[in-house]
């Protein structure tokens, strides 16, 4: 028996490495692209923070509400973000954000700290 195979492809393929052109140049990843935050640009714009009892079973929620409009993507992000930071429930509700509780005052106070600088108080 032979060390070797009579017939070993590999072995020819390996002579012909050399005569193959050079691939591509390797493409470094592009940097992704930095999201601007939603609640942020909500923020930017006129809040109105008010308490509401009506049509509630007698509880009271504090409305989050933005009177030109806004897209459910940002309300659904401000509503999580109101949960975290206040340790209260928080849903949407269709254009407005209702947070569980009479609490305006710190309602106000944290969208001030998250940068909201034209705070309406209603009620």
């Amino acid at each position: 028996m032979a060390d070797k195979p009579a017939n070993n492809p590999f072995a020819k393929l390996a002579a012909l490495r050399d005569a193959l052109p050079a691939g591509p140049a390797p493409v470094a990843p592009a940097a992704p692209a930095v999201e601007a935050d939603p609640v942020k640009a909500l923020l930017a714009r006129r809040v109105v923070v008010r308490r509401e009892r009506k049509g509630r079973g007698g509880k009271t929620v504090t409305v989050v509400q933005f009177p030109d409009g806004a897209e459910e993507a940002p309300l659904d992000a401000l509503a999580r973000e109101l949960r975290k930071g206040l340790g209260t429930a928080a849903q949407r509700e269709e254009t407005a954000v209702a947070v569980q509780g009479d609490i305006a005052d710190r309602v106000a106070a944290w969208l001030a700290a998250r940068g909201a600088t034209r705070i309406v108080r209603g009620d």
